[in-house]
């Protein structure tokens, strides 16, 4: 298994950059490969909340993943954690 903690940034379907802290990592399961993890933003909109599918992931040096949000929680009253899927090689 392959991991990522650290900063990140989330790219929206509308082209809004999120800053934020992933903490990703990547599993594999029967000859699946996949990745995935959460997504901490650091600052959150109606529109960061409702990001569905689309979504692009972008790490350090350049390295981007597609991703899709598969839930959303609330932290504190000023945070919450996306859990998210990757879709296709993972970026880190």
């Amino acid at each position: 298994m392959t991991t990522y903690s650290g900063p990140a940034r989330l790219t929206l379907v509308d082209g809004t950059r999120v800053s934020g802290m992933a903490s990703l990592s990547t599993n594999q399961r029967g000859g699946i490969d996949g990745w995935g993890g959460t997504f901490r933003p650091d600052q959150i909109s109606t529109d960061v909340r409702n990001a569905a599918e689309g979504l692009v992931l972008e790490l350090p040096y350049d390295q981007i993943g597609e991703v899709s949000v598969t839930g959303v929680r609330r932290l504190l009253a000023t945070q919450i954690l996306m859990s998210l899927a990757g879709r296709g090689p993972a970026p880190f």
